[in-house]
């Protein structure tokens, strides 16, 4: 229970809120098609390990090696992986901002740049057309 005199918190101001949802839309969408762009063009070095009758005998063990190898190689392509932990920090952005915001705004607003951010990303990385209904959608 509170006292009659306390005052309460003050509410940070709206353009907080706002610089919030473009920072994890853009974090969210502009990177997008940079992660993909990367995964796409992505040419793992040979593995001899894999190529190992161990490995080759057991389907499990292929498959668990081949995912591995598969994860560590996308992770030291600086090309996917720093998209990767600028779209990650996005995710603990919006985290933070849930907390703050109301949720029912919150996301759909996020989600909403993060589509039109990808759009354009897509139209900036890989020089696509926005076609009509895209741009009626947005």
């Amino acid at each position: 229970m509170t006292s009659p005199d306390a005052t309460p918190e003050p509410q940070p101001a709206a353009i907080n809120y706002v610089a919030g949802f473009l920072l994890v839309g853009l974090a969210w969408g502009f990177t997008t098609p940079f992660i993909r762009r990367a995964a796409k063009d992505h040419n793992p070095p040979p593995h001899p390990v894999l190529e190992s009758d161990a490995v080759r005998r057991s389907w499990l063990r292929s498959r668990i090696y081949g995912a591995f190898f598969g994860v560590l190689d996308l992770l030291r392509n600086p090309r996917y992986a720093v998209p990767l932990l600028i779209n990650l920090t996005g995710s603990v952005w919006f985290f933070l901002l849930i907390g703050q915001a109301e949720l029912s705004l919150t996301v759909p607003i996020v989600n909403t740049l993060a589509f039109l951010f990808t759009v354009i990303g897509d139209w900036w990385v890989e020089s696509k057309v926005i076609s009509r209904q895209t741009l009626v959608g947005m």
